[in-house]
């Protein structure tokens, strides 16, 4: 048993004394006004506030932890930036291994990205770039080898391309990868962190039980499915929300229906500047008929669908097959969405999941490609105001694994010195806090004990200071996963 005493509960809150027991919360009392059980442990919270535990809602946690240590390309204003950028990061390192690079934006560069700028740069040297929004890889000669894509004329793949490519390339051994992503759910926790939705690339269900049995996870997992080993869980007869462990359950079938904005994939209404033909307006990854029968296939499996939808024609696919399908599940992004379908988000049993960080981060390739639809761009504000349910999350390693930032973004709009873009968007933080915590405003007697401890209260920090605001402790079903005061 641990008693919280003189816990602030919430933001604003009153202070009391929380008790938790067996992972649950199980009495909340007046601050000091009862006995402590002599068996407890007790912790003077010293009127700190105390908050559900937070979830990030869309996350790839292999890409998450390997991008960590790949050579950082997100200041890169052109590919020659970039290719300078990586020649300075690999000065001494051996010949034979994979030059790895991450968080290139292309979008908007004066120059274009071309296997031979890699190969003239670092002859012969396998290179693989991939883009902060991972529907690019950029791949140098001897990587494109490596990948079976000797032929590739420009080593640019996108999208499914990009996928499979990346799956290709050698990674480090299992057991390095599974410490590398145990560490950076332990990062997590000590943002506030107690959950996430996995949505690696990967066959997540194999994988996770893996990690959890030979390592500590300090966050819960929602395993994703892919299409490529939907067969494999449904003859397993896995449905999501099946617990598999104390710490995972099965997830949602991830299907795509477009591609990224940075990539000038994302489905929409009008033609990208530039652009002329068949992938004029972006791409289809899964038309209406293919969307809706793959949805199908997955609801009769008990499976709920998360539908990949970034551009407005592709909201519109998304949301039109919801309702002809019939079936609760997900929508992932929802970047930008025309006027008259915002009230269809707020079908129930829908969540929205969106990440406020990527507003700020593409503001700028928004407005070049999306120029004159951008009060319709991460509409937060609107599909709140019409009912909709909105579940925060990073898509790192897009943005940092870290909901402060993501909050931040949502009620600020910006990230830098630049006035707000589009404010009439933003959330108030009270529905910001609750969006990044699954729809819990306050900790209630019954509950997971999923809780984060926070040295200052956030209504009393000015928006930009939340990016740094100190997390005192997190408790994952009454465990501390960060800062133990207990020893």
């Amino acid at each position: 048993m641990l008693v919280l005493r003189q816990a602030r509960l919430g933001s604003r809150g009153q202070t009391a004394d929380l008790t938790i027991d067996h992972g649950l919360v199980t009495a909340i009392t007046p601050a000091k006004s009862t006995d402590v059980p002599r068996d407890a442990t007790t912790v003077d919270l010293e009127g700190r506030t105390v908050l559900p535990a937070m979830w990030d809602a869309h996350a790839h946690l292999v890409q998450w932890a390997t991008s960590r240590r790949r050579i950082d390309l997100t200041k890169a204003r052109s590919a020659a930036d970039a290719v300078a950028l990586v020649l300075a990061a690999v000065d001494g390192r051996a010949g034979g291994e994979i030059i790895s690079g991450f968080g290139f934006r292309d979008g908007i560069w004066p120059d274009q990205p071309h296997q031979d700028l890699l190969q003239a740069a670092l002859p012969d040297r396998p290179i693989a770039l991939l883009s902060n929004d991972l529907h690019t890889v950029w791949l140098s000669p001897a990587a494109l080898e490596v990948v079976g894509a000797n032929e590739h004329e420009t080593g640019i793949l996108r999208e499914q391309d990009c996928l499979r490519a990346v799956a290709a390339l050698p990674q480090a051994p299992v057991e390095t990868l599974d410490q590398w992503v145990a560490e950076a759910a332990t990062a997590a926790a000590a943002r506030g962190v107690a959950g996430i939705i996995d949505f690696e690339f990967a066959d997540n269900l194999t994988d996770w039980p893996r990690r959890l049995a030979q390592h500590r996870i300090d966050v819960r997992i929602q395993a994703t499915v892919y299409p490529a080993w939907l067969e494999h869980a449904i003859a397993a007869g896995h449905r999501t929300g099946d617990r598999l462990h104390d710490l995972l359950e099965v997830g949602p079938l991830k299907l795509f229906v477009d591609g990224s904005l940075n990539t000038r994939t994302a489905y929409c209404a009008r033609p990208y500047p530039g652009l002329e033909g068949d992938a004029a307006n972006g791409l289809l990854e899964l038309p209406p008929d293919e969307l809706v029968t793959s949805m199908r296939r997955a609801v009769e499996n008990g499976l709920q669908p998360a539908v990949h939808a970034i551009g407005d024609l592709a909201n519109r696919i998304a949301l039109d097959a919801f309702e002809q399908v019939g079936c609760t599940g997900r929508i992932e992004h929802a970047q930008l969405v025309d006027v008259s379908d915002v009230h269809r988000f707020a079908r129930p049993g829908l969540a929205v999941g969106v990440q406020p960080a990527h507003a700020p981060d593409d503001r700028d390739v928004a407005d070049k490609y999306w120029a004159g639809r951008t009060e319709r761009a991460f509409p937060y504000a609107d599909l709140l105001r019409a009912g909709a349910t909105l579940e925060l999350g990073s898509d790192a390693p897009v943005a940092p694994l870290d909901p402060w930032d993501g909050i931040a973004s949502a009620i600020t709009r910006t990230d830098d010195d630049r006035p707000a873009w589009h404010p009439e968007q933003a959330l108030e933080l009270p529905d910001a806090l609750a969006a990044a915590s699954r729809g819990r405003r306050e900790l209630e007697i019954g509950q997971p004990a999923d809780v984060m401890i926070l040295d200052d209260d956030p209504a009393d920090l000015v928006p930009e200071d939340l990016r740094k605001i100190e997390v005192f402790g997190t408790l994952l079903a009454g465990r501390w996963t960060h800062g133990n005061p207990t020893g």
